[in-house]
């Protein structure tokens, strides 16, 4: 027995796509069936109605005066909001160059201790000096790890959570 010549291999290409083509259509109906019954399902269960929504403010007094609804809280600023808002001294909700730089404006003028608007490298460096000499216990110019150890940072102070907190929970 040879190989199958090019008719043959004609007719099996043709039956295999045939044979695809019949099961994908199978699986989409399929598919397509059970779509349509879950939504009927859905539909029909009272399980699946919209929660009520939570009322926006208190619900009104009933004795027959018009009372105003009491106001939204006001949302919660993100992260940037705040940081923008600190930034934009004169609140005209833009930032100009002298606004972002005036933080290290007023670091740069504490570094500037003669205030010609130069740092010199002793000026930049003064804090940095002061904290190896006073670690220098010994005044040899040269820290051991016991001395090199005593300008380390303080640990920093865990910080506090801002998330809301729940008075059911604490109670």
């Amino acid at each position: 027995m040879g190989a199958p010549g090019p008719k043959a291999l004609s007719m099996l290409h043709a039956r295999f796509r045939l044979f695809f083509a019949l099961g994908a259509a199978l699986a989409l109906g399929a598919a397509a069936t059970l779509w349509a019954t879950g939504s009927a399902e859905k539909a029909a269960s009272p399980q699946s109605a919209a929660p009520a929504m939570a009322p926006l403010a208190p619900p009104l007094p009933d004795d027959g005066e018009d009372v105003p609804p009491a106001p939204l809280p006001p949302s919660p600023k993100s992260r940037e909001e705040k940081r923008f808002a600190r930034a934009d001294r004169d609140d005209d909700g833009r930032i100009l160059q002298d606004e972002y730089l005036h933080v290290r404006r007023r670091n740069f003028d504490k570094l500037d201790r003669d205030g010609d608007g130069r740092l010199s490298f002793e000026e930049y460096a003064a804090s940095g000096i002061a904290k190896f000499r006073k670690a220098d216990s010994d005044g040899n110019g040269a820290l051991t790890a016991a001395e090199f150890a005593t300008t380390a940072p303080p640990p920093r102070k865990p910080r506090a959570c801002a998330c809301p907190q729940d008075n059911a929970a604490a109670e």
